[in-house]
C-alpha cells in the first residue's frame, strides 16, 4: 500500500521515474536495429517527456503548484500509474489534500481497474473527514481484490477507517460495505470480525460481543475472532471465553497465547499468566521470551524453582542462537527507543536469576549470577541489587554507601538512586530513614509522582495517617489515573475502619482504572470484611488469591473464611502463604492475632 508522507520536502535529485524516463529517451538518439522485436510503445513522446523534466524542476524549485498541474496532466495524456501516483504525492506534499484527491479521481476515472488508486481514495477521504463518500470507493476496493485476498483486505478495514473522526459513523460504513459479505462461506468470519471491530471502537462492546461470538462459532480455530475478544478484555468478561475457546480448538496458536498473556498481566493475573505460559513453552519451547516472562512469573509468584528451571532456559537460547538482534528482540519493551543487545537480553536474565537465588536465602548464588553481568548501561541496577543483597544480611550501612558512590550521569540517574536507597531502608523496615531519604528526593525532584507515593507509604508505617493522605492526594492530583494512590488511599482507610463508604468509594474507582487486578480487588474485599459484608468480601477476595495468590491477600482471605466459620480452608490458605512467604508482616500478625495454629 502506498505510504502518504507529505512532509517530505523539495527533491534533491530527479526521482527514480524521472531517470528511467531519460534512460528511455536516449532511443530516439540512435539508429534502429536491423531486426527489432516487438515492443509496446511507451505514451510518452518528445513533448510529453518535457513537460514531466519541466514539473520535477519546478518540483526542487519549490513550485509544487505548477509541478502538480504539469505530472497530472501528463498523467491523463498517458494514463500511466506512475504519474498518476506521483502527481498524488506531489499535492500530499505541499498538503494540498483536495488536489490530491482530484487527481486520484482521475486516475480512477483513466484506470479503473487500478487498486492503489481506490487506497489511495479511501485513505485521502477518512484524512480529510469525509467519511461518508468512502462507501463506493470501498465497496469496488474489495471487488477489485483477488478473492483470495479479499479476507485480509476486509480483516485490514477498520484500520483505514481507523482515524475517522465520528467512530459510530465509520461502524455505520464498515457494516453497510461488507453486508454482502457476511454470509459468503470465504469471508463471512472476516467480515463479522471486522464489523465487530469497527462497533468496539465505536464503543458499543455489546455488538461487538455478538459479532465475535458469531464468527467464533463459524470457525472456532479462526484467529480474528480470538484477537477482537482480547481486545475487549478485561472490560468486558465474557469475552475471554471466546479467547479460551479457541486456545482449546488450536492448542498451538501462539500468536493469540502470548497476546492473551499479555492481557492476563495487564490484569494482574499472575497465575492465569503462568498457565497459559507453561503451555506456550511446551508448545513453542524456542521462544525466548515466554521463558523470560514465566521465570519472571515466577519470581514474583515467589516460587525460585521452577523460576530458576525456566530462567536457564532462557540464557541457554539467548546464548546459543546466531542471530544475536533475535535474542534481543526476545526480550525488548515495546516503549523502548533503542533496540536491545544481546548483553541486555543475558542481563535481564541475569538479574532475575540473582532474585530466585535471594527468595532461597542462597546470597553467594544470587551474587554469582551478578557477576555475570558487565553491562555498564545496566550497572545502577545492579548494584541496587547488590544493596539489597548486603541489606538483607545486615549490612544497611554499606548497602547504603554502595548505592551513594554510584556516578550520575543524568538526572534519572540521581532519581533512581533516591529509590534504591530508600528501597534499601524499606526492606530493612527502617521507615524513618526511608521517609527522609524521600523527603529530600522530593525536594530535588519536585512533582515527581513515584517519589510522592513512595513517601506516602513510608508515612502510614509511620502512623502519619494526615500526611499519607495529603500525599496521596497529591498524587492523584498530579496523575488522576494513579489506580495504586486511589488504592493506597482506600484500604488504609479500610484498614483502620475509617470512613468505610468513602474507602469503597476509592477502591472502587482504583478498580475502574485497572479492572480485574487482584491487589485492588483485595483491598475492596476487605473493605466489605471490615462494612460487615463477608459473603461479598469471601467472593473478591477468592478471586484475588485466584489471580494472584500472594502472601497478604492470604492473609485476608483467610481471615474472613477463619471468623465465618471456615476454618479448614483457611487453614489451608494459611499454609500455602506460609510457604510462599513465611515472612510477610501482614501473615504474620494475622496468624499471631487469630492463634491460628499451623
Amino acid at each position: 500500500m502506498p505510504t502518504f508522507n507529505p512532509r517530505t520536502g523539495r527533491a534533491s535529485a530527479l526521482p527514480a521515474l524521472l531517470a528511467s524516463l531519460l534512460l528511455a529517451s536516449s532511443a530516439y538518439a540512435q539508429d534502429p536495429p536491423a531486426a527489432p522485436e516487438k515492443i509496446e510503445n511507451s505514451a510518452m513522446n518528445a513533448p510529453l517527456f518535457q513537460q514531466v523534466l519541466i514539473g520535477e524542476i519546478e518540483l526542487r524549485e519549490g513550485d509544487l503548484a505548477a509541478a502538480f498541474q504539469l505530472i497530472l496532466d501528463a498523467a491523463r495524456r498517458t494514463k500511466d500509474e506512475q504519474l498518476f501516483r506521483r502527481a498524488t504525492d506531489i499535492a500530499l506534499q505541499g498538503r494540498a489534500g483536495d488536489e490530491a484527491l482530484v487527481a486520484v479521481k482521475a486516475w480512477r476515472l483513466a484506470l479503473p481497474d487500478s487498486i492503489d488508486a481506490l487506497r489511495y481514495q479511501v485513505q485521502l477521504l477518512v484524512q480529510l473527514n469525509r467519511t461518508a463518500e468512502v462507501v463506493e470507493p470501498l465497496q469496488a476496493l474489495i471487488k477489485s481484490t483477488p478473492a483470495a485476498e479479499r479476507p485480509a483486505l476486509i480483516s485490514a478495514l477498520p484500520r483505514f477507517l481507523a482515524r475517522s473522526s465520528d467512530h459510530n459513523q465509520a461502524a455505520q460504513i464498515i457494516e453497510q460495505v461488507l453486508l454482502r459479505y457476511a454470509d459468503a462461506p470465504e469471508t463471512r468470519v472476516a467480515a463479522r470480525v471486522a464489523i465487530g471491530r469497527g462497533w468496539l471502537a465505536a464503543i458499543n462492546g455489546e455488538k461487538a460481543l455478538t459479532l465475535a461470538k458469531n464468527a467464533h462459532e463459524l470457525d472456532r480455530s479462526a484467529e480474528g475472532p480470538a484477537g477482537l475478544a482480547l481486545e475487549m478484555m478485561p472490560g468486558t468478561p465474557a469475552a475471554e471465553e471466546i479467547v479460551r475457546s479457541h486456545l482449546a480448538a488450536k492448542p498451538d496458536s501462539s500468536a493469540v497465547r502470548l497476546l492473551y498473556v499479555r492481557t492476563l498481566l495487564a490484569s494482574q493475573r499472575l497465575v492465569d499468566a503462568t498457565g497459559q505460559l507453561e503451555t506456550l513453552t511446551q508448545n513453542s519451547p524456542n521462544l525466548p521470551q515466554a521463558w523470560l516472562t514465566l521465570g519472571a512469573l515466577h519470581v514474583q509468584l515467589r516460587e525460585p524453582v521452577p523460576a530458576t528451571a525456566a530462567l536457564q532456559k532462557y540464557i541457554e537460547l539467548v546464548q546459543t542462537t546466531d542471530r544475536p538482534a533475535a535474542a534481543a528482540a526476545a526480550v525488548a519493551d515495546e516503549d523502548d527507543a533503542v533496540p536491545a543487545s544481546k548483553d541486555d537480553a543475558l542481563t535481564r536474565g541475569y538479574l532475575l536469576l540473582s532474585q530466585a537465588a535471594d527468595q532461597q536465602g542462597d546470597f553467594r548464588a544470587a551474587e554469582a549470577w551478578l557477576a555475570k553481568i558487565d553491562n555498564p548501561k545496566r550497572a545502577l541496577e545492579v548494584q541496587a541489587r547488590r544493596a539489597s543483597l548486603l541489606a538483607r544480611e545486615g549490612k544497611v550501612e554499606q548497602a547504603r554507601e554502595l548505592i551513594r558512590r554510584l556516578r550520575e550521569k543524568t538526572p534519572e540517574d540521581a532519581r533512581a538512586k533516591v529509590l534504591a536507597e530508600a528501597q534499601v531502608l524499606r526492606d530493612a523496615k527502617l521507615w524513618r530513614d526511608a521517609n527522609d531519604v524521600l523527603a529530600q528526593g522530593n525536594k530535588k525532584f519536585p512533582d515527581d509522582v513515584d517519589l510522592i507515593y513512595e513517601q506516602s507509604m513510608m508515612a502510614e508505617k509511620l502512623n502519619r495517617l494526615a500526611d499519607m493522605e495529603r500525599l496521596l492526594r497529591r498524587v492523584i492530583e498530579l496523575k488522576p489515573d494513579h489506580q495504586q494512590a486511589y488504592n493506597a488511599l482506600g484500604y488504609s482507610l479500610a484498614e483502620r475502619n475509617l470512613r468505610l463508604p468513602e474507602a469503597r468509594s476509592l477502591i472502587k474507582k482504583a478498580l475502574e482504572l485497572s479492572p480485574g487486578e487482584p491487589s485492588i480487588t483485595d483491598s475492596l474485599g476487605w473493605v466489605e470484611y471490615r462494612l460487615g459484608n463477608r459473603d461479598e468480601a469471601v467472593r473478591l477476595l477468592r478471586e484475588a488469591y485466584r489471580g494472584q495468590p500472594d502472601a497478604e491477600i492470604a492473609a485476608h482471605l483467610g481471615e474472613v473464611l477463619w471468623v465465618n466459620g471456615q476454618t479448614d480452608e483457611a487453614r489451608r490458605i494459611f499454609s500455602e502463604a506460609r510457604k510462599r512467604d513465611a515472612g510477610n508482616d501482614v501473615l504474620r500478625e494475622t496468624l499471631a492475632r487469630l492463634r491460628v495454629g499451623l
